[in-house]
């Protein structure tokens, strides 16, 4: 959450709201137990508006408790699990978009909060992927793991812009990957989300080598039909 966030969250909160999330996070930094209880009451007593960049009113509020914790290091990872293991997806996501907060303000938190993540990556709630894929991620995922993360959102069709990182971390394998989904879907008749095409077009020889371009020649209409379209979409990503 950044200044404008924060400001945009300050203007959100009515007066009651407002003066409810000051106590909560002065409670909560004089006794971090204090947590356990104001964290799931955010959105009855602050409200559920969007803010910013895909957070929520709920999402910052909990970021402000989380980063007011007088904890550091493993003590602030357990906090922040439980937190995490105890809480609906609206607590969970909260947490997610935090841990590049928390790391920023306990650089002892480094990779702590990475169990979360992975967490995340092996459900199906596109809210908890997207939330977790953030600029934590996108420094503490290993290279295998963030091209998984890729895939998984491609799966899931979450666009690839909203993942932290990308532009950097994008590598030839990765591109190799995402040129042998293009083809699988191809294969079935389907169409290829266009996000894939910046990165195939910035490692050359990868689309070639999956066998997509063979599919414009195939019997079979529906992948005839479904190449003629990924290569149309592949060759416009110039």
């Amino acid at each position: 959450m950044d200044a404008r966030t924060s400001t945009a969250l300050d203007r959100q909160l009515t007066p009651d709201a407002r003066h409810w999330l000051t106590d909560a996070v002065a409670r909560v930094g004089q006794d971090p137990t204090a947590v356990r209880g104001v964290f799931p009451a955010v959105a009855r007593r602050c409200g559920r508006q969007p803010l910013l960049d895909g957070w929520t009113v709920p999402d910052a509020a909990r970021a402000r408790l989380l980063e007011a914790l007088p904890l550091r290091g493993p003590e602030l990872a357990a906090e922040i699990a439980d937190l995490h293991r105890y809480g609906d997806a609206a607590e969970q996501r909260a947490v997610l978009r935090s841990l590049d907060l928390l790391e920023q303000a306990d650089p002892s938190f480094a990779d702590l909060g990475l169990p979360l993540v992975h967490t995340a990556l092996r459900g199906n709630d596109t809210g908890l992927i997207e939330a977790a894929l953030g600029p934590y991620a996108a420094r503490h995922l290993d290279p295998d793991g963030y091209r998984h993360a890729v895939l998984k959102c491609v799966f899931c069709e979450i666009p690839l812009d909203r993942m932290a990182g990308l532009a950097e971390r994008a590598d030839h394998e990765l591109a190799r990957m995402l040129a042998d989904f293009a083809h699988e879907r191809v294969a079935a008749g389907r169409t290829v989300p266009a996000d894939v095409w910046p990165i195939l077009r910035a490692h050359p020889g990868t689309l070639e080598a999956s066998g997509l371009p063979a599919e414009a020649d195939s019997s079979a209409p529906d992948r005839r039909a479904a190449a003629e379209r990924a290569l149309a979409a592949f060759n416009g990503a110039a």
